[in-house]
């Protein structure tokens, strides 16, 4: 099967990915909730958690805030990664498996929107920014030395006001790199790529946890955001992200001749006329 052309204008595709993204963080900046609300979910998610004996977070961060070696490279991967791996498999996508590129990205941004719209409604606060006798340690604060962020968040030294530090419900960190994982595994061709893609959604997953920036019920949402995102983009395309155009079964013709060549004229055997027969059809 060959792969269909790119499906539209390179320039198209990044204003409209430029667009999404805007809407995303401009979104996610003004959806900030009550303060107050958002540190009762909080609370809220960690009780359900420890009810289920799901509360990974706590060893998680206790492991990154007392070994540097772990912790640092934990904190780069939280402030970077997903910046720059979610573009670079679009980017893949797009030059090495055209035909797949539109609905995989139909999906990746309705998962987004739909990422944006549980920030709104469920503002969360992080375990980083509970009250110190919940036992978290923000990490991004203590090695903020090491790095571009601040102690706010992952943004850049002087930047903080200007994310929404409330957005921990779900986590779209998990979410994209569930869908590059995704991607990685159904379309890369060499062992080492299809690794990634087992690799990197579970790393994301430590480290969201670890860095005391998500619940682990952040994370579960997050897949459940992406899954929802899968069937409305399946819906609206036609097609799933990863199988080239819409499935059509079609029915096999039914064979007339029961396995039986014949010439024109000719009569089936089932209508040929016995030896016996003396009708006027068989003196013919």
């Amino acid at each position: 099967m060959t792969e269909r052309h790119r499906p539209t204008r390179w320039w198209a595709e990044l204003l409209l990915l430029g667009l999404l993204y805007g809407a995303y963080s401009g979104g996610r900046l003004l959806a900030r909730g009550d303060v107050q609300l958002a540190v009762d979910h909080g609370l809220a998610i960690l009780h359900y958690e420890h009810v289920l004996g799901m509360d990974f977070e706590r060893p998680l961060n206790r492991l990154f805030t007392a070994q540097t070696w772990v912790g640092v490279p934990a904190d780069f991967i939280y402030a970077s990664l997903h910046y720059l791996v979610t573009p670079a498999v679009l980017i893949w996508l797009w030059f090495r498996r055209p035909a797949h590129y539109r609905a995989a990205r139909t999906w990746l941004a309705l998962s987004t929107l739909l990422g944006l719209a549980g920030f709104t409604l469920m503002p969360t606060c992080p375990p980083r920014l509970l009250d110190a006798a919940q036992g978290f340690t923000d990490t991004m604060a203590q090695y903020s030395a090491y790095g571009w962020w601040g102690a706010e968040a992952s943004a850049p030294r002087g930047m903080g006001s200007f994310t929404n530090q409330y957005a921990a419900m779900p986590s779209l960190h998990v979410g994209w790199a569930l869908w590059c994982g995704v991607m990685l595994w159904m379309h890369g061709r060499k062992p080492l790529t299809k690794a990634a893609g087992i690799v990197y959604p579970l790393v994301t997953t430590v480290v969201v946890m670890g860095t005391a920036n998500h619940y682990f019920l952040d994370a579960v949402a997050g897949a459940a955001v992406m899954g929802a995102g899968f069937l409305l983009a399946r819906r609206v395309t036609g097609r799933v992200p990863w199988i080239s155009g819409r499935v059509v079964f079609r029915r096999r013709a039914p064979i007339v001749s029961g396995g039986w060549d014949t010439s024109a004229g000719e009569l089936l055997p089932a209508q040929r006329p016995s030896a016996d027969d003396d009708s006027p059809a068989a003196a013919r």
